[in-house]
């Protein structure tokens, strides 16, 4: 099998991603807790909503201009939002 990566990304809402992985998968996360719980400095320019949703794809998932992402792996793993939101 070919290495997870993240095909396409979509904000949704407040810390809410829109994820489709190159596996199938699609979801929509919620990025809150793992923001704030982390105490990492690379992670604290995410908490600003406006910073937060100008992320891009790169190095096969979504990376800010800090440099910060989460693994693939990672994103794939949580719990994904129950509530049903429309993407276009």
């Amino acid at each position: 099998m070919d290495l997870l990566s993240v095909e396409s990304a979509k904000y949704v809402e407040d810390y809410k991603i829109f994820l489709k992985f190159n596996d199938g998968y699609e979801a929509i996360v919620d990025l809150k807790d793992s923001i704030f719980n982390d105490k990492r400095k690379i992670f604290l320019p995410l908490r600003d909503k406006i910073y937060f949703k100008n992320f891009s794809i790169r190095f096969n998932t979504i990376c800010w201009k800090n440099e910060a992402d989460f693994a693939p792996e990672y994103l794939r793993k949580l719990q994904p939002v129950k509530e049903e939101l429309s993407v276009e």
